[in-house]
């Protein structure tokens, strides 16, 4: 390789990060996000930081991108027109859902709404039963009738999900095959899509695939059309399990593309941790619209089956019942309506709130002068000193002070008779303490204890509010990488290419037959043996590692274990229900070694390798960083200039330190230093104990 470059979409700005294999030389690029269009936004961001690096195309040895796509049209419901066809009898598994409530004791709640409305859910006559036996064919007359309907419909896609496809998918795949062939639309099969157990989750998974499938799939054409027509090599897109997939196999399964952005952070974070010599992290990423937490321990992030997106108006993902179930890998993360855009507002009651709602990029926040008239998180921090009028973007983006000041006073200042550094720096205060609820959820409520942690802060507005956020947690570090405004971007070209498969067995460990469990491994590796072929993947550079979920009879929930990557006898058979016993020990604090593992389902990461990356960006041997002072909250303090900070570079706080894409605050008791690999370290000098 010689350059890798990755494009990431945010709220408010588009980032690109590039890295030279050759040198190690890290670049960051930054343009305005286009709601109405993302792929404009990407190719001006692309387009500015070739020019800036004076990058040839042909110098380009890979390209990734994180997208929102997926996730504005569920959060929006502005999806394609899907139907949904299932056993008859069981139209309504969708509307049925789950008894998981997002609060337990509303008795008015309402669930979300469902995608694909009833109008347009089918039922047709068949029945497979739970050992893969037909009980009732499948009733091939009724479906050209149904071909008719969805046609009148005017579908633009179509899942299937029958029950007990996973087993036996010989009903799916029959009636795939007749509307593949009558319907010009993409047909997506639970059994290929989901092929594990529990019908509500997969048929919401398959669901979900065909309502943002065509939206993906025509964006991602679209952009793949310009990119090549630059000369850029092909594009991977970053995945929710936290490795880039191609996008082809993203058309083909669109739920891996949910959580695309906020993973790619963590695993840059994840490389980070390594290489900073600090293996256990709690991460926080704050752009312009939320605020992600999620926690590293031991150099390694958790991923997680269970996830819910479009959890109405706020994104607390960690709520059970409140979104749209998908049953696909993701890193496990919490995230908040908290972000540099979020608008502060004053309820009936006359106090300050924050978000959800957002200025996002258009017209983003009052002082960026695009229109935006409600006070945000940035303006508030630029009233207050934090931020710069004349240092965002290098001074390239005009700041109206004067604007967001009026915003404030308006808004919030005087329907609450406060002054409006007051107001504002109650906002910061409010947003704060919501941003650090997010980080006990993934450390607390998992049993860690924050302080045993160093906090890694990035995103644009992530370093800002990091050491308010690790004072209230009680944490003594905080380190922020280099270009913390597009570390996820950094992250897409750190990702292996990776790849999940799943298969139900649903087999008691005393009864298994492990020569068919390794079949079953088998038949997934080749599937990902072929994806990693068609991704032209070097064998010397592809693993599997396997795994399987498993539970005590009578349970409901399984727990994840690895599987030995040699081949799967009765040793290993032994090995895996070892595993799970010390698991749900470790998990529920007891287990029972005299009762059989039921083993659910297999899995498989199918990966190819992509040369480590190194996140290091080397600080000048001296130099004077010293660009000012001016009031922080009141108080004087120095501005620096980070890209001037040399290596050992101390300064105690009060401090913000600047740089072309974010801006680190260093308050009062704090001490912030420049290591060798251009890493900030902040270091609390009171910890108050």
């Amino acid at each position: 390789m010689a350059w890798r470059i990755g494009v990431d979409i945010g709220g408010t700005f588009t980032d690109v990060a590039l890295v030279d294999d050759t040198s190690g030389r890290i670049g960051v690029a930054k343009a305005p996000t286009t709601p109405k269009d993302f792929a404009q936004g990407v190719l001006s961001a692309l387009a500015q930081a070739m020019d800036r690096y004076s990058i040839k195309s042909a110098d380009v040895g890979l390209l990734s991108h994180a997208t929102t796509v997926v996730t504005n049209a569920i959060l929006e419901e502005k999806g394609a027109r899907a139907a949904v066809i299932m056993t008859r009898g069981f139209r309504d598994v969708l509307e049925l859902r789950r008894s998981a409530r997002p609060d337990l004791y509303d008795l008015f709640q309402d669930a979300p709404a469902n995608l694909i409305p009833r109008r347009r859910r089918f039922e047709i006559t068949e029945r497979i039963g739970f050992d893969g036996a037909v009980i009732t064919p499948l009733a091939e007359e009724e479906i050209d009738e149904l071909i008719e309907s969805l046609r009148a419909d005017r579908v633009e896609a179509v899942a299937v999900s029958l029950l007990f496809s996973f087993v036996n998918p010989e009903h799916e795949r029959a009636l795939g095959k007749r509307l593949s062939s009558a319907l010009d639309v993409p047909v997506y099969l639970s059994s290929e899509v989901l092929p594990e157990i529990r019908e509500f989750e997969r048929t919401s998974t398959t669901a979900i695939c065909a309502y943002v499938g065509p939206i993906l799939a025509s964006y991602l054409e679209r952009l793949e059309r310009a990119t090549k027509g630059l000369g850029l090599p092909r594009m991977y897109v970053m995945g929710s399990n936290g490795g880039v997939f191609e996008a082809s196999e993203g058309v083909a399964m669109p739920a891996m593309a949910v959580e695309s952005g906020p993973a790619a952070g963590v695993v840059a974070a994840a490389l980070a941790a390594r290489q900073a010599e600090r293996p256990n992290l709690l991460t926080f990423d704050m752009g312009g619209t939320t605020a992600k937490a999620s926690l590293i321990r031991n150099g390694l992030y958790e991923t997680t089956p269970e996830y819910e997106v479009a959890g109405g108006a706020s994104a607390n993902r960690w709520m059970n019942g409140a979104g749209h179930p998908i049953r696909v890998p993701v890193i496990d993360l919490a995230e908040v309506s908290a972000g540099g855009g979020s608008i502060a507002w004053v309820d009936p009651a006359g106090g300050i709130r924050v978000g959800p709602k957002s200025a996002g990029a258009e017209p983003g926040p009052v002082c960026y002068g695009r229109g935006g008239t409600e006070p945000t998180v940035t303006d508030c921090n630029l009233i207050l000193g934090n931020l710069d009028a004349d240092s965002l973007l290098g001074g390239e983006m005009h700041i109206n002070f004067d604007a967001a000041s009026a915003a404030i006073s308006e808004k919030l200042a005087m329907p609450l008779g406060l002054t409006v550094e007051a107001a504002a720096a109650a906002v910061i205060d409010v947003v704060n303490h919501s941003m650090a609820e997010a980080l006990k959820i993934v450390s607390v409520e998992r049993g860690h204890d924050p302080r045993d942690f160093t906090l890694a802060a990035f995103g644009g507005a992530g370093p800002l509010h990091a050491a308010a956020l690790a004072e209230e947690l009680g944490m003594v570090e905080v380190i922020c990488p280099p270009i913390p405004g597009a570390f996820s971007a950094l992250g897409l070209v750190g990702s292996d290419l990776k790849r999940d498969y799943v298969r139900t067995v649903y087999v008691r460990s005393d009864l298994a037959d492990p020569d068919l469990i390794e079949q079953a491994y088998k038949e997934m590796e080749a599937e990902g043996a072929a994806m990693l072929d068609r991704a032209g993947m070097p064998l010397d550079r592809r693993q599997f590692e396997r795994s399987l979920d498993a539970r005590y009879i009578r349970q409901s929930y399984e727990l994840n274990v690895p599987s030995p990557s040699r081949r799967f006898d009765p040793g290993a058979l032994a090995q895996v229900s070892e595993a799970f016993h010390n698991r749900h020990k470790q998990t529920y604090g007891h287990d029972n070694r005299s009762e059989p593992v039921q083993i659910v389902s297999l899995r498989l990461a199918a990966i190819g390798e992509i040369p480590p990356l190194a996140v290091r960006q080397t600080p000048l041997a001296s130099g004077n960083p010293l660009k000012g002072q001016r009031l922080m909250r009141g108080v004087e303090g120095l501005v620096l200039d980070r890209q001037k900070m040399p290596a050992g570079y101390l300064v105690n706080g009060p401090a913000v330190i600047e740089s072309l894409e974010s801006t680190i605050c260093v308050p009062i008791g704090w001490q912030a230093e420049m290591d060798g690999d251009g890493f900030v370290r902040l270091m609390r000098l009171e910890t108050g104990e």
